[in-house]
């Protein structure tokens, strides 16, 4: 959920809010206590982008493109035809409230820009224009470039921009995906002069931006069907052979004598030899449109790619072959413990690691059974219990670095506590040793780029050693010891 402006100070008083903003901007930036603290969307941008070496007095968005390359990129743009349905959502309102609407691409390109023409006069005068570049790493904390870096709709007010030049201005902007990959197509966005701010511009733009992702859902089911419909005859050749139809990106429209199919094959531009997930050989030939696969018979699988990230102090994630596998939490300790112990582990073994002195094999083995379920039992083997996959665990990352000294390489894969909300002793035990091993050479080390990594993690926000090494080693001109002094002075209070 989009984190909205909050304070004593609200935008219902617009004016006040914004020299309450102004105060904290003033004050992070200079290294004092602020009267508050920013929000935490807002203070993570401020760190991305003077980790950018963007300047808060002197930031100006760059001019990419010129009108003519504009035009073309608009042409070429996956948005362009969802245009008219925005301009009847935001546009009359925006002009009717001194606003206008912009539309970036995904590397935060305006190329759409409509509203009311005295707004547009004012936001040529600090490039606010078609062409420019609003990128968190070029123009600091925006509407349009934080949405882009986290994915999520965000409205920046006045002082919580970076570049004090759009301290005069208030924006919320959401993300457009596509729907066929997921992948960011680029952001909507309505900004304004600070007094025209009103509470509800959010979650206009947020449902403009589900409304434009529903018009390409819809627009994308036509072309599928479209497709279907021109070369089943292709499947049908196939006469029961095992094939499937695909999409120009690779995803699957129809199958015969398949089996389970990935969603989506990879494929190379004018088709070619594929191998799915489960070790099945495949050709892939271009069609009109979209492309036609052909299974061969199935030859040796390769072993599965089972990869875990459990070193956060948010939900854990595990995928095989690329697959988001849902799973609980007794499941990722289950699956920690074989992963630190390769060469397999039995019931009662896995009992006393999972449980301590009162764990009870049949628990575990009825554990295993669902795992076994959930995973697949070519993953997951039995006496002993034991992982038969290539495994990717971030936990095991880590330790790989720091056995060889890659103090750096430990610090960068180390993002929080391994799986935070487990009690399984042996968890916790691994949890407490591979955190207090980071954090040992990561101050040894006196790296910036290390300490800063380690920071930024749960485990060493509030750490007041890490915070003073970082004070010490950060030279003057670096944006971010101000940042850091900063957060060293609010832990002191």
């Amino acid at each position: 959920m989009a984190e909205r402006p909050a304070g004593e100070s609200s935008p219902r008083d617009p004016q006040a809010y914004a020299r309450l903003l102004k105060d904290v901007h003033d004050a992070v930036l200079s290294g004092v206590p602020a009267p508050r603290s920013p929000r935490s969307i807002v203070s993570a941008s401020w760190n991305r982008s003077l980790a950018a070496h963007v300047d808060p007095d002197t930031g100006v968005a760059p001019l990419v493109y010129d009108s003519g390359e504009v035009n073309g990129l608009r042409d070429e743009h996956p948005l362009a035809p969802v245009l008219p349905i925005l301009r009847q959502t935001l546009v009359s309102i925006a002009d009717d409230a001194e606003h206008m609407m912009i539309v970036t691409d995904a590397a935060g390109h305006i190329l759409w820009r409509e509203g009311a023409a005295g707004v547009l006069r004012r936001a040529d005068d600090v490039m606010l224009a078609e062409g420019t570049r609003w990128s968190e790493d070029v123009i600091g904390t925006n509407a349009m470039g934080t949405t882009l870096a986290t994915g999520e709709p965000v409205q920046i007010y006045s002082a919580e921009h970076l570049v004090r030049t759009y301290h005069g201005w208030t924006c919320a902007a959401a993300p457009v995906r596509d729907p066929e990959t997921g992948a960011l197509l680029g952001s909507i966005d309505v900004s304004g002069p600070l007094r025209t701010v009103h509470p509800a511009m959010l979650a206009l733009v947020t449902a403009a931006a589900q409304l434009a992702e529903g018009q390409l859902r819809a627009r994308l089911a036509m072309r599928d069907e479209r497709l279907r419909a021109a070369n089943m005859t292709h499947l049908e050749a196939l006469r029961g052979a095992p094939g499937a139809l695909l999409s120009a990106k690779g995803r699957v429209l129809a199958a015969e004598s398949c089996g389970d199919l990935p969603s989506t094959v990879d494929i190379r531009p004018g088709g070619g030899a594929v191998t799915l997930p489960d070790g099945r050989l495949g050709t892939v030939e271009p069609l009109s449109e979209g492309y036609l696969l052909r299974l061969r018979n199935r030859g040796a699988s390769r072993r599965p790619r089972l990869a875990l990230e459990f070193l956060t102090d948010g939900p854990p994630s595990t995928t095989v072959d690329g697959r988001e596998v849902p799973f609980t939490l007794r499941h990722a300790e289950i699956l920690t413990l074989l992963a630190l112990n390769p060469g397999g582990l039995s019931a009662e073994r896995l009992a006393l690691l999972l449980y301590g002195e009162s764990g009870n094999p049949v628990t575990v083995r009825a554990e295993i059974h669902r795992l076994r379920t959930q995973l697949g039992s070519d993953i997951v083997q039995t006496r002993p219990y034991r992982l038969s996959a290539d495994v990717d665990a971030d936990f095991l990352r880590v330790r790989a670095a720091l056995k060889r000294g890659d103090v750096t390489a430990a610090a960068e894969a180390f993002r929080g506590p391994l799986l935070a909300e487990s009690e399984s002793p042996a968890v916790r035990e691994e949890r407490e040793a591979v955190t207090a091993s980071v954090r040992r050479v990561v101050l040894g080390s006196g790296d910036a780029a290390a300490l800063w990594s380690y920071w930024e993690t749960p485990c060493g926000a509030d750490d007041l050693e890490i915070v003073d090494a970082l004070c010490r080693v950060l030279p003057d001109g670096d944006p971010r010891r101000a940042v850091a002094f900063t957060h060293r002075n609010r832990l002191d209070r």
